[in-house]
């Protein structure tokens, strides 16, 4: 407990010990945590529910900011280590971390993720064809925007599913070789085609160029980049390998200066408003 009180920035324990296990979520619950329970009466700590399912156990709920967790063979008990707590979960875990199977404070991803796309489709609508879903964090967005557009939603992009996610890799080397490696169009798909790309961000630019360029050697006629979260303007230092403005293209320049950047025929981004409101 004393050591939590000196800790600052996101987090989510999980201690292990020859008779118990902790759990600790910061004091702004900027990472889920949630608690569940086996068949066999055994309480297990998820950073998703989705794991918990995948476990077969019930959940039982979400471990909630500045509070610890202490499970032994009597049960459980908890107890807050803080009084200064503001729930402030990362808005990317809804944006682009969680599986969509999850559920973060009682808001299933895959449907929040759906709502951003119908919102962003209010708010930014585009003379296409078909709505295409980068593979695979935007697929739940582009569903929420061909729905509310009414464009057919179509398979236009594969990914390799052997390739780690190009966000998180530490290098601009590494990110753009797993971005070349990890999405292929349809040619038969896209080709002569106004499309509609949703992709969930622009952090570096790295993807959304290359797959505006896939797009475009796959014969597509035009291709209009919609972005289902606001600019991503600030660096985080709470767990996201985004330490500084530099690497950050919406910092640098405007949305038309990222549009030129990565050759789309248009680009929109959502409303801070419409995230939080989806």
């Amino acid at each position: 407990q004393e050591a939590l009180n000196t800790v600052h920035g996101g987090f989510a324990y999980l201690i292990m010990t020859e008779h118990e296990m902790i759990g600790a979520l910061d004091p702004n619950g900027f990472r889920p945590l949630s608690l569940g329970r086996m068949t066999n009466g055994a309480y297990v700590l998820a950073s998703e529910t989705c794991a918990l399912d995948v476990v077969g156990a019930e959940r039982i709920r979400d471990i909630q900011p500045g509070e610890m967790i202490v499970i032994d063979d009597s049960g459980y008990r908890t107890q807050t280590y803080t009084s200064r707590t503001q729930l402030s979960i990362c808005s990317m875990e809804y944006i682009y971390f969680a599986r969509p199977d999850s559920d973060i404070y009682g808001v299933n991803v895959h449907s929040a993720r759906k709502r951003m796309g119908a919102r962003l489709a209010q708010e930014s609508p585009v003379d296409a064809d078909m709505v295409i879903g980068v593979p695979n964090s935007s697929l739940s967005a582009a569903s929420g925007y061909s729905e509310e557009a009414g464009l057919p939603n179509e398979m236009g992009l594969i990914k390799n599913q052997y390739v780690a996610r190009t966000f998180i890799q530490p290098t601009q080397a590494l990110r753009e070789q797993g971005v070349r490696m990890k999405l292929s169009a349809v040619k038969s798909v896209v080709k002569g085609k106004r499309i509609a790309v949703i992709d969930d961000s622009i952090v570096r630019g790295t993807t959304s160029k290359r797959i505006v360029q896939l797009l475009k050697e796959a014969g597509a006629a035009e291709v209009h980049m919609r972005i289902s979260s606001p600019p991503l303007k600030y660096p985080c230092f709470y767990g996201i390998d985004i330490s500084t403005t530099q690497e950050l293209i919406a910092a640098k320049k405007s949305v038309e200066e990222i549009r030129e950047f990565i050759g789309a025929d248009s680009l929109a981004f959502l409303s801070v408003d419409g995230l939080i409101e989806s």
